[in-house]
């Protein structure tokens, strides 16, 4: 199948900005996209920069953008990925490019560090004793574990686009690793520290990073996990958790959502800072007449809503 890869090139000692670069190659029956991209570099252009290492999905090195979305080509099937006979390639998002399909990854590792991302633990214990855990514990932190940091996730990430400081999925997906092992001992620190402007909270639930992950890490569903540990472990004074418990109570007593009151209750009815923060928000949304309306138009099973949150509450 002959296709052609547009790839996208940039030299910064040549090049004052980067451009793409056409390669017409013959794909080999079965082959991954990165071998593909292989055959380029040893057969049509040796100049081609890009990272890979173990060819066998567990190094994470190889991720790049395919079509305008992340993915891991070792683990990609070039002919899964072919459009009109074409594929473009760029890459990865949201970082520095160094050269070609190379990315700066240094911000990536130290948002990383910041979650501490090892078991904290100072009970006594023999050298040779093993910290034992149920497969049941286990299981609350498997999927997190297969995490392979090819930064996939932190690629497509709508939130680390406009906010650098965003921990990322990556490194929040890593950090359910540790607040829901059984044997670390400062989950309640991890959690201050998480909920925090930039953390847990931040995520706007677009999906993209568990869409992009190649494996069972899926982000979004690990932040929603520590969400939860927050709201039961009482980390409850930020905006994040009050927007949660707030968008609860509005549902749960009148089946709908009562989007006036969602601002106010997010920053605090006597956070005076916040609500001077929203109040040109709010203004700038009246003018426009893009402001909810006061009394909502009736909805359809409201009271079955109602009933669900209801039930919810119930103790089983």
């Amino acid at each position: 199948m002959k296709t052609t890869f547009k790839v996208k090139r940039y030299d910064p000692q040549t090049d004052e900005e980067a451009r793409f670069q056409e390669f017409e190659l013959e794909v080999p029956q079965g082959a991954t996209l990165l071998d593909c991209v292989n055959l380029i570099k040893w057969t049509l252009d040796g100049t081609l920069s890009y990272r890979m290492s173990c060819r066998s999905a567990i190094c994470g090195s190889c991720a790049m953008k395919v079509n305008g979305h992340a993915r891991l080509t070792c683990k990609t099937q070039a002919a899964d990925v072919v459009k009109n006979n074409t594929v473009v390639l760029e890459p990865l998002g949201n970082m520095k490019v160094i050269k070609d399909l190379v990315v700066d990854l240094e911000p990536f590792w130290e948002k990383v560090e910041k979650i501490t991302p090892w078991l904290i633990n100072s009970d006594p214990v023999s050298p040779d004793e093993e910290r034992l855990q149920s497969p049941e514990d286990f299981h609350k932190i498997d999927a997190a574990s297969t995490c392979i940091m090819c930064a996939a996730c932190y690629s497509d990430c709508s939130t680390t686009e406009v906010d650098k400081k965003y921990l990322g999925p990556n490194a929040l997906a890593k950090a359910q690793r540790f607040v829901c092992d059984t044997r670390d001992k400062k989950q309640k620190e991890r959690m201050t520290e998480l909920s925090k402007g930039t953390g847990i909270w931040d995520c706007t639930h677009c999906g993209e990073c568990s869409e992009r992950c190649p494996t069972d890490a899926k982000p979004l569903a690990r932040i929603t996990e520590m969400r939860e540990v927050a709201l039961n472990t009482g980390h409850l004074d930020n905006n994040g958790a009050r927007h949660a418990k707030a968008f609860v109570e509005s549902i749960g007593k009148s089946g709908r959502l009562n989007e006036n009151e969602l601002p106010v209750k997010s920053v605090g009815m006597f956070n005076l800072p916040g609500l001077m923060e929203i109040t040109p928000v709010g203004i700038r949304m009246v003018l426009k007449g893009k402001n909810p309306p006061i009394i909502h138009h009736s909805i359809e099973k409201m009271p079955e809503v109602k009933k669900i949150f209801k039930d919810f509450e119930e103790p089983k």
